[in-house]
C-alpha cells in the first residue's frame, strides 16, 4: 500500500508481511546496508528480539537487494517501509513513527541497521518502557556497556563536545548521545508539544531534538547498557562524511541547544 506525502509524512510504500502482534515495535532505518543487516536480522533471530517486538525495516530507497521479500520475510520481518521522497534518516524515521503509531504501538524502539548495535538489548529498553519511562537512550559507556573499536576521533567528539551539550540541553546527564539505539513511548512521541512529524527533521535533526526534549517536558528519560562494535579493520559503516556530515552535526547540535526545534508557541 502506497501512503500519499501529508504534513510532517514523506510518501512512501507498506509492505505488510505479517499483522501487529506486539506492543512494542523496532524500527530499523537502512539503505544499501548489504549483509550487515542481514547479520544484524539473524542475531534478531537467535536471540528471539521478533517475541518482545515487530520488527520493521524502514529503507530509504536501497538498491542492494538488501530488501528482498523472500529474505525478509525469512529473517522475521514483519513489514517492510519504503521511502518514495526526499530525506535521509529523518524522513524515514518520521515515516516509521507515523506508520507504528497509526498502528497502535505503544512504545517504538529504533536501531541502526548496519550490525553495529546489540540488537538482543531490545528487552531491556522494553523493561524500561513498561515501567515509566518515555526516553530511554542505550549506551555503551555505563556500567554493563562495550564500546569495541570505537574510532578515537569519535569517542572523543562524544565524551567532549555532543554529550556534554545534549545533556545541558536536556537538563540530565547522557553519556551516548549519537547512539540512534534508543525508545520513545507513544505518549511522549503524541504530546503536542513535541510534534515529531516535522519536515525540518530530514537528516539527523529528530535524533537529537527527541534526546532532550523529552526531560524539558518533565518525561522520565534513561539509559540502558548496549554494545557498540565496529569493524577491527576496513572501512567504518557510516552514512556520515568526516568533513561535511560531521559539520552538519554540530550545527543540528547548536540548533537544538537554542531551542530552533521546538515547536512554536510550545
Amino acid at each position: 500500500m502506497v501512503y500519499k506525502r501529508q504534513k510532517g509524512v514523506p510518501q512512501f510504500e507498506a509492505r505488510e508481511y505479517a499483522k501487529k502482534s506486539k506492543d512494542y515495535v523496532v524500527l530499523i532505518p537502512i539503505i544499501n546496508e548489504g549483509d550487515r543487516i542481514k547479520k544484524e536480522l539473524m542475531r534478531a533471530g537467535k536471540y528471539h528480539v521478533g517475541d518482545y517486538a515487530d520488527l520493521v525495516i524502514c529503507d530509504g530507497g536501497s538498491t542492494d537487494g538488501c530488501t528482498e521479500e523472500k529474505r525478509l520475510r525469512r529473517l522475521g520481518i514483519n513489514t517492510l517501509l519504503t521511502k518514495q521522497d526526499i530525506g535521509k534518516q529523518g524522513a524515514q524515521l518520521r515515516m516509521g513513527i507515523w506508520w507504528a503509531l497509526q498502528r497502535g504501538y505503544k512504545g517504538i524502539i529504533t536501531i541502526d541497521g548496519n550490525n553495529k548495535d546489540s540488537i538482543e538489548d531490545v528487552p531491556l529498553f522494553i523493561e524500561k518502557l513498561k515501567s515509566g519511562y518515555d526516553f530511554v537512550q542505550g549506551s555503551r559507556f555505563i556500567k554493563g556497556g562495550k564500546a569495541v573499536n570505537t574510532p578515537f576521533i569519535r569517542l572523543l567528539s562524544v565524551k567532549l563536545i555532543h554529550a556534554p551539550v545534549i545533556s545541558l540541553t536536556a537538563r540530565q546527564r547522557f553519556t551516548d548521545t549519537t547512539n540512534a539505539y534508543r525508545a520513545y513511548s507513544a505518549r511522549y512521541l503524541q504530546d503536542k508539544r513535541v510534534q515529531p512529524l516535522r519536515d525540518i527533521f530530514m537528516t539527523y535533526e529528530l535524533l537529537a531534538y527527541l534526546s532532550v526534549r523529552a526531560t524539558q517536558l518533565g518525561y522520565k528519560a534513561c539509559e540502558v547498557p548496549v554494545t557498540r562494535a565496529y569493524p577491527k579493520s576496513g572501512k567504518t559503516p557510516t552514512k556520515i562524511s568526516f568533513f561535511k556530515g560531521n559539520s552538519e552535526l554540530m550545527k543540528i547540535l547548536f540548533k537544538n541547544l537554542f531551542g530552533i526545534y521546538q515547536p512554536k508557541g510550545k
